[in-house]
């Protein structure tokens, strides 16, 4: 069984196609721009088995032609691997495209569970929140070694992943930390996309729905050439990148 926050069926920014997104229940990081601090509570959300979850995504099969089909997103996915692991099981069965949107944050590379979920896992959308480890404290809470070494431990076992970096003014859209990550992506193999995600302020009405304060109140999306900076440094390494959004 696992904790499910939403399903959306018809996702177009969650991996190649047209997608059936599962959103995960729970969080360990507490991202100061996470839209969806709602998904943080690993006790909220309704109780889903794999089976149940597979029955309702292949109702979409019809869809997934093209490249498409089933990403499992967050909330953090990893928290609960055990029903990753049962529910890309059943879905390659069914010849089904599988892809696992995390932070990384929970690996663990003695845990033998992460190689049978590499296994059956086709595409990782990873969020890299920031190169630098006091920063990436600051921003989410917790240290940035776990991502890493993920991306690492990805790279290592030819997994391929596209790498997700949230710009937020102040925080995440330093040139030296941005030149930073794009060194550290140039030491992986396996990277198929650099995805520059412009924050946004969807997030700040769900946190007063909540009655909580938002973290980044009165910060503003960036600029559309701050956008194109990152996504120049991002995409300057030694391969080349697609464009992403």
């Amino acid at each position: 069984m696992a904790r499910i926050h939403s399903f959306e069926s018809f996702g177009t920014v969650d991996g190649p196609g047209i997608r059936f997104v599962v959103f995960v229940q729970g969080c360990p990081m507490r991202c100061r721009y996470c839209h969806n601090p709602d998904t943080w509570d690993a006790g909220g959300g309704q109780e889903f088995s794999a089976a149940e979850v597979a029955r309702e995504a292949l109702k979409y099969k019809s869809y997934f032609t093209g490249g498409g089909g089933v990403t499992v997103s967050g909330g953090e996915p990893l928290l609960q691997i055990d029903f990753l692991i049962e529910l890309f099981t059943i879905l390659k069965r069914k010849n089904i495209h599988t892809c696992v949107d995390t932070s990384g944050i929970c690996f663990d590379e003695a845990d033998p569970r992460y190689d049978r979920l590499l296994a059956l896992t086709d595409l990782f959308l990873l969020d890299v929140k920031h190169i630098d480890d006091v920063a990436h404290r600051f921003l989410t809470g917790r240290s940035n070694q776990k991502p890493l070494a993920f991306a690492r431990y990805l790279s290592e076992h030819g997994k391929r992943m596209w790498v997700r970096h949230v710009l937020v003014p102040g925080l995440t859209d330093d040139d030296r930390a941005l030149t930073g990550l794009r060194e550290f992506l140039d030491t992986l193999a396996t990277v198929d996309r650099v995805e520059v995600l412009p924050y946004h302020t969807m997030g700040v009405q769900k946190y007063r729905a909540m009655g909580g304060y938002y973290p980044l109140e009165g910060v503003q999306p960036p600029s559309p050439e701050r956008v194109e900076n990152a996504k120049r440094i991002l995409r300057a390494g030694k391969y080349a990148r697609g464009e992403g959004a």
